[in-house]
């Protein structure tokens, strides 16, 4: 209970600090942020790459990197919340090639898939990802994630690890990398400079780590295989 009471408190202090962030200062990061990811080795190599579509404001825009993935000619998979045995969860479902600028915008403002939209697409948890672009509210420099509280993106990790066996599981349990050359999938998170904290963020077990972390001055941290 003393982490979720943690994590909550963090996370009201992180709403309000990135609310007083203006849209050019956003604008700028996610520029430097996307020009960096889009020269990393595992993006270029990348087949197939799963990442989430931004909310208005708050966060870095992946709109950049996903022009850029489908003019590639990358399969690109996006997030698409529906209710399963009573339960919200996330998939990753693939997005056509000239679908992005038509998708509507979700309850909180982000780009989505429609329920009737659905039917036939490929989803990623099935069909094998090599890179996975993860949003977060604020990340340390131990790799660790501080999700918006719904765990959508842990629950999807979890469940591609069991599909696919290629990544371990990371919380308290383990402290192993993830991060190994011949892993077919690594996790990525963007990070405006505002959201990466010199504190430690709480996690518990379910929590996973991330391998790399884009931040909005053009850095990116890579956690080291050990």
């Amino acid at each position: 209970m003393a982490f979720q009471s943690a994590k909550r408190d963090l996370r009201k202090r992180m709403r309000l600090a990135l609310s007083s962030l203006s849209a050019t200062a956003i604008t700028q990061q996610s520029i430097s942020a996307t020009t960096k990811f889009l020269s990393l080795a595992e993006y270029q190599n990348a087949k197939s790459i799963a990442v989430y579509l931004s909310m208005p404001s708050g966060e870095l825009s992946t709109a950049g990197i996903v022009h850029d993935a489908l003019k590639s000619g990358k399969q690109v998979y996006i997030p698409y919340i529906h209710t399963k045995d009573k339960t919200s969860v996330m998939d990753m479902l693939a997005l056509g090639s000239t679908e992005f600028e038509s998708l509507q915008p979700d309850k909180w403002g982000i780009p989505s898939l429609q329920a009737t939209q659905i039917e036939g697409r490929q989803n990623g948890l099935t069909q094998g990802l090599d890179l996975i672009v993860m949003p977060g509210m604020a990340f340390d420099h131990e790799f660790r994630r501080l999700g918006h509280g719904k765990g959508y993106y842990d629950h999807f990790l979890t469940q591609y690890s069991k599909q696919t066996s290629k990544m371990p599981f990371l919380g308290k349990k383990s402290q192993k990398s993830v991060y190994f050359p011949e892993l077919n999938s690594m996790v990525v998170a963007l990070s405006l400079q505002d959201q990466l904290l010199s504190e430690d963020i709480p996690v518990v077990e379910h929590d996973w780590l991330v391998d790399a972390i884009v931040v909005g001055d053009g850095r990116c941290l890579v956690r080291s295989a050990t």
